[in-house]
Parts: C-alpha cells; sequence; structure tokens
C-alpha cells in the first residue's frame, strides 16, 4: 500500500526535473538565438551580420533564378530560335524544289528545263549546306525569293546532343541526297522527251518519286519544328515558373525575415529597455525619497546591461541596508550601542576584522577607545600619549584620512613594531574631529590586488561613517544634555533626579542577583562655618574636594551621589555582610586626613556618615536610604 504513493511522488519529482531541464534549455536557445548575453557592441554586429545574410539570401535567391532564366532564355534565342528558323527555311527551299520539279515536268524548251533544273539543284545543295551547318554550328544566309538578295545572317549552334534533332539532320540528308539524284534523272528525262528520244511516262514516275521524297523531307522539318516548338513552349513554361517560384521564394524569405527583424528586434529591445525603465524607476523612487519601494531588477542576460543593472541592484542594496542601519543606530538607546553597531557593521559584514574606533573630546583635548570597550594601553596600535594629548593624532589634527598604503610611517604616531599596515579616518562632526577610526591590515603579497581589495572595503566603511556622523553627533548632544540634567554640575557626581530615574532598575537588578547594597549617607561637619568664615567660593572648593576624596575611596561600579547641599550618598553595590562599615570608615578617615586649601591657609574637615543595607534593613530603597539618613544623625 506504501510503494504505490513513494512511487506516485518519484514520477511527479523526475516530471518535474525534466520540465526544468527543458525550461532551461529553452532558455539557454532563446538566450543563444537572442544573443542575451552577448556585450551589446557584438549584439549588434550579429544583428547586424543576420539582416546581412538575409540580404544576401535573397540576393542569392534573385540571381541564382536570374541565372536559371537567362539559361533558359538563350536556349530559346541562340538554340531553339535559329534551329527552327533554319528548318523552316529548308521547308520552303524544298516547296520550292517541289514547285520547280513540276515545271520541270512540263517544260517544253532546254532552256528552260536546264534553268530549272539548276536553279532546284541549288537550292537542294542549300537545303545540304543547312543541315550540315547545324550539325557542326555555324552561320546561315538567307536570301531573298525574288531577287536573291541577302536578306539575314544569323549564328546557329550545333544539334550535338539532342536526339531529335540528330535524327533529323541525318533522315533529311538522305532524303535530300536521295531527291537530288532523282533530280538529275527527272531533268535528263525530261530533256530526252523535249529532243523526242524518249516517252513521258518514265518521266511521271520520277516525278512521283521526287515529290515524294521532298515532301517526306518537308515532313521530318515539320516534325523537328513541332519539337523545337514543345522545347520552346517546355522552355517558356519552365521560365515562367521558375520566375513564379523566385517571387514566391523572395515573399517568403522576405516575409521570414521580416517576422524574424521583428522578433530579435523586440527580444534585443525588450533586454535593453525593460531593465533601463527599471532602473529609471528605481532612481525615480530613490529621488524622491521612496526607498521602501525599491525592489531588485531581474537579471536577464549577461551582457552590459546585466552588468550594470547587477551593480544597480548592489548599489540600491547598500541604499537600502545604509538607510536600515541608520534608523537602527538611530533608534539605539546609547551613543556606545551606535558605536558597538558600527564595529559589527565593519567585522561582519565589511571584513574589517582588526580596527579601533576612537572617541574625541576635544574640550579637553583628550581621546578614548569606545571600540573596544576598556582597551588597555599596551594593545593600542598607536602611542598611549594620543589618549591625553589627541593633536598627537594626526587624523584627529588635519581632519584628513591617513593611510601608510599612500605613504609609509606618515603618521608618527603609529607604533611601526606591530607590523601592520593603517587607514584612519576622522569622524568630522560640526566641523570638528568628533572621532577616528583606525582599520589595521597586514601587508598584502600582491600590493595592486590588495591595495584594491581594501579600497573597496574601506570605501563602504567610510559610507557606514558618513551615515552615521548625524546620529553620533545628536546622540553626543542628546548625551551631554541628559549629562547636564543628571549630574551635578559642581561636583560632576550624579544628582538627585538620576537616583530616582535609574531606582527602579537598580532594585530589579538587585533583587535577581540577591546582593546586599550598601547605602553611605556622608555630610560634612560644621560647613556652614566654612562659608562664613572663608566664603562660597571656598565652600564649593571643599565640596568637589570632598567628592573626589569620596570618589576614589569606592570602587568604579559604585555609584557617589550629591545628595543636596553638603551631603553625598554613597550607593555600594553587591557588598558582603558588614563590608559598608569598612567603606565608611575609610571615607571618614580619608576626610580627616586630607588638608583641604583656603585663602588664608589649609583646614581639616570631618565627615559624618550613616549607614542602612537593602534589602537587608528595609522593604524599599528608599526606606532604607531614610535608615542611613537617620543613622547619620545620630552620628552627629
Amino acid at each position: 500500500m506504501s510503494s504505490e504513493p513513494n512511487s506516485k511522488r518519484t514520477g511527479r519529482f523526475k516530471r518535474a526535473v525534466a520540465q526544468n531541464h527543458l525550461q532551461e534549455l529553452t532558455e539557454r536557445a532563446v538566450g543563444v538565438l537572442t544573443f542575451v548575453n552577448l556585450p551589446i557592441r557584438k549584439k549588434f554586429l550579429l544583428f547586424f551580420v543576420g539582416v546581412l545574410l538575409w540580404f544576401f539570401a535573397l540576393f542569392f535567391v534573385s540571381v541564382s533564378t536570374l541565372v536559371v532564366i537567362r539559361s533558359k532564355s538563350r536556349t530559346i534565342v541562340y538554340d531553339l530560335i535559329p534551329w527552327d528558323k533554319t528548318a523552316n527555311k529548308i521547308s520552303k527551299d524544298i516547296q520550292e524544289v517541289i514547285t520547280n520539279a513540276s515545271d520541270m515536268a512540263s517544260a517544253s524548251d532546254v532552256e528552260g528545263l536546264i534553268g530549272l533544273k539548276e536553279r532546284s539543284a541549288s537550292k537542294l545543295d542549300d537545303v545540304r549546306i543547312n543541315l550540315a551547318t547545324l550539325t557542326t554550328g555555324g552561320q546561315i544566309n538567307d536570301y531573298s525569293r525574288e531577287n536573291n538578295a541577302l536578306r539575314e545572317t544569323y549564328e546557329v549552334k550545333s544539334l550535338k546532343g539532342d536526339v531529335d534533332g540528330e535524327q533529323y539532320v541525318q533522315s533529311a540528308t538522305t532524303t535530300v541526297g536521295a531527291a537530288r539524284k532523282v533530280l538529275s534523272e527527272l531533268a535528263d528525262q525530261r530533256m530526252a522527251v523535249i529532243k523526242g528520244q524518249a516517252g513521258g511516262s518514265r518521266d511521271d514516275r520520277s516525278l512521283q518519286e521526287l515529290n515524294r521524297l521532298l515532301r517526306d523531307s518537308i515532313v521530318l522539318s515539320d516534325r523537328f519544328s513541332a519539337h523545337l516548338s514543345a522545347a520552346y513552349a517546355k522552355n517558356s513554361r519552365d521560365i515562367g515558373f521558375d520566375f513564379a517560384c523566385t517571387f514566391s521564394a523572395m515573399i517568403a524569405v522576405l516575409l521570414l525575415s521580416i517576422g524574424l527583424l521583428v522578433l530579435f528586434t523586440h527580444w534585443i529591445s525588450n533586454s535593453l529597455v525593460q531593465p533601463l525603465n527599471s532602473i529609471i524607476g528605481q532612481i525615480r523612487s530613490l529621488g524622491e525619497g521612496d526607498i521602501s519601494t525599491l525592489k531588485k531588477i531581474e537579471i536577464t542576460s549577461r551582457d552590459e546591461i546585466g552588468v550594470l543593472s547587477t551593480e544597480f541592484n548592489g548599489l540600491m542594496e547598500s541604499i537600502s541596508q545604509m538607510a536600515l542601519f541608520k534608523k537602527l543606530i538611530e533608534e539605539d538607546n546609547a551613543i556606545e550601542d551606535v558605536y558597538a553597531r558600527l564595529a559589527k557593521k565593519f567585522t561582519k559584514d565589511l571584513g574589517l576584522q582588526n580596527l579601533t574606533i576612537y572617541e574625541v573630546a576635544n574640550s579637553q583635548n583628550k581621546m578614548k577607545p569606545v571600540y573596544p570597550v576598556a582597551l588597555p594601553d599596551d594593545a593600542l596600535s598607536c602611542i598611549p600619549d594620543i589618549l591625553n594629548d589627541c593633536s598627537l593624532c594626526r587624523a584627529k589634527k588635519t581632519g584628513h584620512e591617513i593611510s601608510s598604503f599612500a605613504y609609509p610611517q606618515m603618521c608618527t604616531s603609529f607604533r611601526a613594531e606591530t607590523g601592520k599596515e593603517h587607514i584612519c579616518i576622522p569622524m568630522i562632526v560640526g566641523g570638528l574631529t568628533g572621532g577616528v577610526v583606525q582599520f589595521l591590515f597586514d601587508r598584502p603579497a600582491d600590493q595592486h590586488a590588495g591595495l584594491k581589495e581594501v579600497e573597496r572595503k574601506v570605501f563602504q566603511a567610510k559610507q557606514y561613517i558618513q551615515e552615521s556622523l548625524s546620529v553620533l553627533d545628536a546622540k553626543r548632544l542628546m548625551g551631554t544634555l541628559r549629562d547636564s540634567a543628571l549630574k551635578d554640575s559642581l561636583t560632576g557626581l550624579y544628582n538627585r533626579r538620576f537616583l530616582q530615574e535609574y531606582t527602579e532598575s537598580l532594585v530589579a537588578g538587585i533583587l535577581r542577583r540577591q546582593k546586599q547594597v550598601g547605602l553611605l549617607m556622608c555630610d560634612l561637619d560644621y560647613f556652614k562655618q566654612v562659608n562664613d568664615l572663608y566664603g562660597h567660593n571656598t565652600g564649593d572648593a571643599i565640596l568637589k574636594e570632598t567628592s573626589n576624596i569620596i570618589r576614589n575611596s569606592v570602587r568604579t561600579s559604585d555609584l557617589v551621589i550629591r545628595f543636596g547641599g553638603e551631603e553625598f550618598l554613597v550607593v555600594l553595590l553587591d557588598i558582603n555582610a558588614d563590608e559598608a562599615m569598612t567603606i565608611a570608615e575609610k571615607i571618614r578617615q580619608n576626610v580627616e586626613k586630607t588638608r583641604m586649601k583656603t585663602p588664608d591657609g589649609t583646614i581639616q574637615k570631618t565627615i559624618s556618615l550613616g549607614i542602612s543595607e537593602f534589602p537587608k534593613d528595609a522593604d524599599t530603597f528608599w526606606q532604607s536610604i531614610k535608615f542611613a539618613d537617620v543613622a547619620l544623625y545620630k552620628a552627629k
């Protein structure tokens, strides 16, 4: 039961494969016939050659027909007509001899008889000569019967090869020869009768025999003329048939050539026009900014149009990818995400594996690597001094692309001992260099081919860099504005608003990790006296100094927040039991032993701290802060 469905599926699969194979062969055949995959120049050259061949075909048919018609016409004009004229002339001469023979039979004087005999004998000699000329070919002279003047001269060709003609000449020559003898006998008998030496009965028999021979000659000439008329008619029919066939063939060839010309013109024009119209439509959509409607152009050939379509599809794909990339980075939350996505594009899509992205702080004349994150100084390809003095970076300073391929050791800050080639691309934002992207390459074995590949990849990378500049600038500006809202302008510490915005995510992380958070509420002792004695400028300086002491006393992962006035809140993330007390004591001692400058010298300040732990001491984060605040007042 199960074998039948399997066999049917196998049969359907084989039929589908056969159909696909047939379709592929058909497409290949059409491609060959329409020169689809040939370059355009060769395509039109072959098209021209094809049209020329059709014209040659028409020319060949026409010339061949003309040659055949000319041959048959020459046969009629130079063979049949002269032969027929000669046969008719022979018949006329023999008919004249018959007339003369009758006159000879009734002649009563010797002179008249002799004249008739000579004329008749001359005619028969002319007939024999003409018959001989038909056999060998030559010139025929036609004389007038009235005055024996030359009326016409024409050429005849030899009858050799024409069986009927040869039989005619042979039979007629024999008959005329016999008639010549009988004519002489008739003349001699009539001469004897005239002279009274014989009776007339023998004369009558000779006349009858002569007339019979001469009429047989006329019959032979008439039969030959009929044969020639049949040949003439046949050649005429052949000429008419050949002309009709030629005309039909020319019409057929002309219609076929026009049909193929129209078909090939349609195919070739479609192979050119359709992709070009698609490209025009895509360019129009691109010009209108409607990138979402862009579709790939179908590649129907491998000629220049196919190459153009392929390159255009690649261009549209790049534009689409650029638009998608820009949309993605615009939706990213932080500028660090943009750098990471930009680096991923370089490494995954473009194959630029070895790279570093630097962010430039122009106001501080510093730069730092933002990809890879936390890159140690010894892993940098440039001297570490550029981080604290970004003017040492040639790409940052000039705002131009720096390539060691163009000029070795162009940048003196690049460490040549790495054994790498480098290309540094500045990220110009608002006329200033906001960052530098550095690509590192191994020295290629084939300098020319390797450099071409590098230039291609770097060119694509620069397009993505260019697309990201406006987004980076906007996110950097937004980051600056956000920092200004979430950071204290005096100390640079996070403010209370920051704590309010991030409490939820902070608490969720603590509970998820099941860790403890230490909360240290810090307050400078007798800070109001400092403002009263030394002024607010000195008070601000002491607050800055205190914030630096607290920040340096905790881990980088911990948060130091200016909670208000001279109060600071320290959030110690993921601490162990009683670790908050140790850190609090460390802060207290560091503040106490620090001598702070005043206009009159230095002073020492103390600080009081209150400690609580979340979620150990309270159910909510803000309640734990309240407990730390209560503990602070107890400490005071």
